[in-house]
């Protein structure tokens, strides 16, 4: 009778160990959030801290240091959901990794809100809301409270949902819905948020359209060509000189925020001018960077890496210098309000602007990866070719904007150029003729002389954009501005009750 070998492996310690590994794992993930709590409840403590110090001794000190928390809530709040537009395009085209981008934004944002923010415009004071309508000062104070309190709260909301939405409707839908409780429906301006709803639609289908035009571009004169690293030497000099102008204009229209007034024919010009020079001096650098490339895209792709972290440092820079106003501009209120001052005539002091600044930045770092993986990664696929043309067009879509006189949302306008790379390549996929000669032509059985056929039926059934994610998206849209209306003003009539 032989003897029984000894059992190498022991369930029940593995089920143990398992259990333990699952046990460890819950545990880090509650401490991270733990940890990610009480580091935004100490930057509110030390928000409403250094507000208090420089209003120490002059009347509503306490308002203003609540305004100030409020502030710095709304601030990390724009920093979790918005800044992902910046990054996120350049982050799932692997140009940069997720600690370097979010690392890049943070520097950024706080360059642009410190150096470009100062001039907040008064848009969020008094192009919603008719001032004639508000009598008292404390009733504007705490109408911008609530309506600081109520987009906060929405956007928190939609980022814990994964849902990426404008912030800057988000505020004006919540200074909406204070005037209407302060003064009723009469106090809104309801021209401004005509414009703004027509943004809605205009601004990510013509986003969409931009982005598609220069992938098509890209497709026919590099991609599939049969020499690409040949074609790639002619034509990526001028399409970066494209994104470099582009994106000159775009910061002298939107990024820098001095009071000087740049008119959209001068920063046309200064765009023009950048784009031609960088175009020239690129001819050189491309064509040493393209000498031993093998003939693939994963060749091209080194080509655009540069050019994608350059324009996610320019993106974030811009959004500091511009959107820190969402923030910050109803803070800038409540301030001449509590002085007795005139909405939008005050100074904004550096104070606010730091608080601003870090809060964005600490929303990235702390809250950023969720939606920087949804933007860049679950939408559609994304390679640094599709991401240039992302970037290029939310660029090129703001100034276009500008030409027309038309508000549109940073969010609104990068995602939509991420769904309209999707589909179009969907629709390139289907009815490309170029495509089709050319994964012919690579074919084994094509150089054998056999005829290579296309499975239309599998070429059909191919979806490169997730549908549920544009369902979900657009619907975030479109309740936005109600619904951070309806919480403001609910937030606003409780406010009133108990201080008014």
């Amino acid at each position: 009778m032989g003897t029984r070998k000894p059992r190498l492996i022991k369930p029940t310690l593995d089920k143990d160990l398992e259990k333990f590994n699952l046990a460890e794992g819950a545990a880090r993930q509650v401490s991270r959030s733990m940890a990610a709590f009480w580091t935004v409840l100490l930057f509110l403590i030390v928000a409403g801290v250094l507000a208090g110090a420089f209003a120490l001794g002059q009347p509503g000190t306490l308002v203003i240091i609540g305004a100030a928390a409020l502030a710095a809530y709304m601030a990390i709040n724009i920093g979790a959901n918005d800044v992902t537009n910046n990054i996120g395009a350049a982050v799932g085209a692997r140009a940069m990794t997720m600690g370097f981008g979010l690392a890049l934004a943070a520097v950024c944002e706080i360059a642009g809100a410190v150096i470009g923010g100062r001039s907040v415009s008064d848009t969020i004071a008094n192009g919603i809301m008719h001032s004639g309508f508000i009598g008292e000062p404390s009733v504007l104070v705490w109408s911008m409270m609530a309506a600081l309190l109520s987009a906060a709260v929405l956007i928190n909301l939609a980022t814990w949902f994964g849902a990426p939405i404008s912030t800057t409707h988000s505020m004006v839908g919540g200074v909406m819905g204070a005037s209407i409780a302060a003064a009723g429906f009469s106090a809104v301006n309801w021209t401004t948020i005509g414009s703004i709803t027509a943004s809605w639609i205009l601004s990510p289908l013509l986003s969409a359209v931009i982005a598609a035009g220069f992938l098509f571009l890209l497709k026919e004169l590099i991609i599939y060509r049969e020499d690409k690293i040949a074609a790639a030497r002619q034509w990526v000099p001028p399409l970066i000189g494209v994104m470099a102008g582009a994106f000159s204009a775009y910061l002298a229209l939107v990024g820098f925020g001095f009071p000087v007034d740049v008119s959209v024919l001068s920063a046309t010009g200064l765009g023009l001018l950048c784009g031609i020079l960088v175009w020239r001096l690129l001819i050189p650098v491309v064509r040493r960077q393209a000498e031993g490339l093998e003939n693939r895209n994963q060749s091209l792709r080194k080509l655009f890496r540069i050019p994608l972290v350059c324009a996610a440092a320019l993106l974030s820079f811009a959004h500091g210098a511009n959107d820190v106003s969402n923030a910050i501009g109803p803070l800038a209120a409540i301030v001449a309000s509590v002085h007795s001052e005139a909405a939008g005539t005050a100074d904004i002091p550096l104070w606010s602007l730091l608080i601003g600044g870090f809060g964005i930045s600490l929303g990235v770092l702390l809250f950023g990866p969720k939606l920087v993986r949804l933007i860049g990664m679950e939408i559609t696929k994304l390679n640094p070719m599709r991401a240039y043309c992302v970037s290029l067009s939310t660029a090129l879509t703001v100034i276009v904007a500008a030409w027309l006189g038309m508000p549109v949302s940073t969010t609104h306008v990068a995602v939509g150029a991420v769904f309209g790379v999707g589909f179009f390549r969907e629709w390139y996929t289907r009815h490309s003729h170029r495509r089709l000669a050319y994964i012919q032509a690579k074919s084994p059985k094509f150089a054998m002389g056999v005829p290579v056929e296309r499975n239309d039926n599998e070429v059909r059934r191919r979806r490169l954009v997730r549908r549920s994610h544009f369902m979900s998206i657009l619907a975030a849209w479109m309740i936005t501005l109600p619904l951070a209306a309806g919480l403001s003003a609910i937030f606003a009539t409780i406010m009133f009750a108990i201080f008014l």
